[in-house]
């Protein structure tokens, strides 16, 4: 896959419909996915938020990872205030609780706990 393409995928919320194959119009059918499904935070995670927040970091404001460190010295100590984030937006990221659908922003921020607390090690 260019990587163009890759990147594109990564930033628009329909991705995965488009890289099947599907066109935009397919989005709501994976949003009712999505709703019926218990949320992925992984999944919604690379779907939405990986494209500024590559393995925990942030192209956009650099000090303001997801790196354990960081999240403490910010006051960010549970995956609820991660998910109040996720939802509501703080600085210049905005919300995205319609996006992530009933439950995503739990399931992200259970997700990103997780991957801070292991130091962002992939594997």
């Amino acid at each position: 896959m260019p990587a163009v393409l890759l990147l594109a995928c990564l930033l628009l919320p329909s991705a995965p419909a488009l890289a099947a194959g599907g066109s935009a119009g397919s989005a709501s059918a994976t949003a009712s996915l999505a709703a019926a499904a218990p949320a992925d935070g992984a999944v919604l995670f690379s779907q939405h938020c990986a494209g500024c927040h590559v393995n925990g970091g942030n192209i956009i404001r650099r000090r303001q990872t997801l790196k354990l460190a960081a999240l403490q010295r910010n006051g960010i100590n549970d995956p609820s205030a991660i998910a109040r984030i996720a939802a509501s937006g703080l600085g210049q990221m905005g919300g995205y609780a319609a996006v992530l659908g009933t439950g995503g922003p739990e399931a992200v921020g259970a997700w990103v706990w997780q991957q801070a607390q292991n130091a962002w090690i992939q594997g």
